[in-house]
């Protein structure tokens, strides 16, 4: 089981801020559109990164506690990282403006 360790995590981490969607009804999922503008520079500044931080001997992975699925020379687990906590503190955030009614980026 040691090897689902780092899925584990994102599982939890999944779990831990999926609520805010549908109980806060925060709409994050529902405006797909700016969810994506808002992950994909991020995701792939930092999917280079690990690349090239890889191939350079200064990042390894804990094979011990990944599923051993890659995509290229990075794990599957770090490439859902990298989709999971960006979306789950977009969730944090909303649901934070939907309860104190705060306003933030384009709104009037």
């Amino acid at each position: 089981m040691r090897h689902l360790s780092y899925l584990a995590v994102l599982v939890f981490i999944v779990i831990g801020s999926g609520w805010l969607e549908v109980f806060l009804r925060v709409r994050v999922y529902r405006r797909w559109k700016r969810l994506l503008l808002a992950l994909a520079p991020a995701a792939a500044v930092f999917v280079l990164w690990d690349v090239l931080a890889i191939r350079a001997g200064h990042w390894t992975f804990d094979e011990k506690q990944m599923t051993g699925l890659r995509l290229g020379p990075l794990p599957l687990e770090e490439l859902l990282f990298f989709l999971v906590v960006p979306i789950a503190a977009i969730l944090a955030f909303e649901a934070v403006r939907k309860v104190t009614g705060w306003r933030a980026g384009d709104e009037e």
